[in-house]
């Protein structure tokens, strides 16, 4: 799954990839410029869902799920 989201990431032109010829590989990933665009409305994102982390919890517990849960 992640190999897959990485790809299709770098296929979008959103990450770049850099591969090494290395013992053992080594393989760096990167904003591409297109998503450093991205950045601010991402932080903004996480800014919103941390201030409203507790309402989600709350909510999640009325439906019966956890956040760990919720995930698989």
């Amino acid at each position: 799954m992640l190999t897959h989201t990485l790809r299709q990431l770098q296929e979008d032109g959103l990450i770049t990839r850099t591969a090494y010829a290395e013992v053992p590989p080594r393989v760096e990933y990167a904003l591409a410029p297109l998503g450093r665009g991205l950045h601010e409305i991402v932080m903004r994102l996480i800014g919103w869902a941390a201030a409203h982390y507790h309402e989600i919890r709350a909510y999640r517990a009325q439906a019966g799920t956890t956040l760990s849960s919720s995930r698989s």
